[in-house]
């Protein structure tokens, strides 16, 4: 059974301006970025701790992005080299060629635990039960397998897969045993079977069926969290459609994966994008098994504009006929720096935004 977490975050804080200053100063002082990530790290801890939260992030504010735990921890990534994707807001579209990932070059190999730089700070100054990130094993095959290169090494996209789901199943397995009450997978990638220019996407560029891509991802996500399930512990998966400086770059409702989705993934909760029109309707939530937790992500983490509260409340009732009440929870949509330049909100409207989802929360779940 999910704990409840009524009042949630999807892991990512706004960097300040004097952390990113830092990390570009060359030759790089480690020494000064650690003591700025220690600093600030103690202060968003403590801030969400005012806010009343029972779970608590360090806000990701090591990592450069949302997967960086990962790419930084194991060698045979190419970050000269990217693949070219579309990213949208305000209805224009740019292509984008983001080197946050790279290209599988060589044979992937971990150097290092994932969150090694991570977990041992928060265990020692965290207010009450921790939440860590990592990213979908499912992210890398689609954005950093490069045909003519990374093939060199992986025959396929699948081989790369399994590749990555053995080191993340690590690090799920040895978080759980260091204590952490709340793994979240964060697998965007989902977003490509809900999209129709995706799904296009994953058969003509990817080179693969959709249906039996997204069969192959949640028997990936699942083996990433085999051996995790306890008393105790929440394991939780958040889906969102892209999320860099407010930008976004998929579309479409939950319908096309729902009944696969929420009927087999091996998560106690869904953390689910709900903050506009492109997420679609409530109705696919119809296909969640009792007793598992939909926190739905009603609050923008893209934009300075406060969502009104009675507003989120009827929202809240409106998923409940689908989904009963007390396997509700509320959260914003997406992480507020999905990589480390942020969306375009300052940190003041960051808190904003995150008091209304605990306010909230208490008013509904009171």
């Amino acid at each position: 059974m999910s704990a409840p977490y009524r009042a949630d975050q999807i892991g990512s804080f706004l960097r300040p301006a004097e952390l990113l200053d830092a990390r570009q100063v060359t030759p790089p002082d480690p020494a000064r970025v650690r003591a700025l990530e220690d600093r600030h790290i103690a202060r968003v801890l403590a801030r969400q701790q005012e806010l009343g939260f029972d779970v608590f992030t360090d806000g990701e504010l090591r990592r450069k992005n949302f997967m960086s735990d990962f790419t930084d921890a194991v060698e045979g990534f190419d970050f000269g080299d990217a693949v070219a994707r579309m990213w949208q807001a305000g209805g224009t579209t740019a292509p984008a060629v983001s080197k946050v990932t790279g290209i599988v070059t060589t044979k992937l190999r971990q150097v290092a635990r994932l969150t090694g730089h991570e977990l041992p700070f928060l265990k020692q100054h965290s207010p009450g039960a921790i939440k860590m990130t990592l990213p979908s094993a499912t992210q890398f095959p689609a954005i950093a397998f490069k045909r003519g290169v990374s093939d060199r090494v992986y025959p396929d996209h699948s081989a790369l897969l399994w590749d990555i789901v053995a080191i993340t199943r690590g690090e799920v397995q040895a978080l759980v045993a260091e204590g952490v009450r709340y793994v979240q997978i964060d697998a965007p990638r989902y977003s490509y079977y809900m999209d129709p220019k995706w799904r296009d996407y994953i058969r003509t560029e990817m080179g693969l069926d959709p249906a039996a891509a997204l069969e192959e991802a949640v028997r990936a996500d699942n083996a990433c969290l085999e051996g995790a399930a306890r008393p105790g512990v929440t394991l939780a998966i958040h889906l969102c459609r892209g999320n860099n400086r407010s930008h976004w770059y998929a579309e479409g409702g939950y319908d096309p994966i729902a009944e696969k989705l929420f009927g087999t993934l091996s998560v106690d909760r869904f953390l689910l994008e709900y903050d506009d029109e492109r997420s679609g309707t409530f109705e696919p939530l119809r296909f969640v098994p009792r007793g598992k937790t939909v926190v739905l992500g009603l609050v923008s983490s893209k934009h300075a504009e406060p969502e009104s509260r009675p507003a989120l409340i009827r929202r809240i009732q409106e998923a409940a006929r689908y989904v009963p009440l007390e396997h509700l929870a509320l959260s914003p949509q997406c992480g507020f720096a999905s990589t480390m330049e942020g969306n375009l909100l300052t940190e003041e409207e960051q808190w904003a935004k995150l008091r209304l989802v605990v306010e909230t929360a208490r008013e509904v779940w009171r």
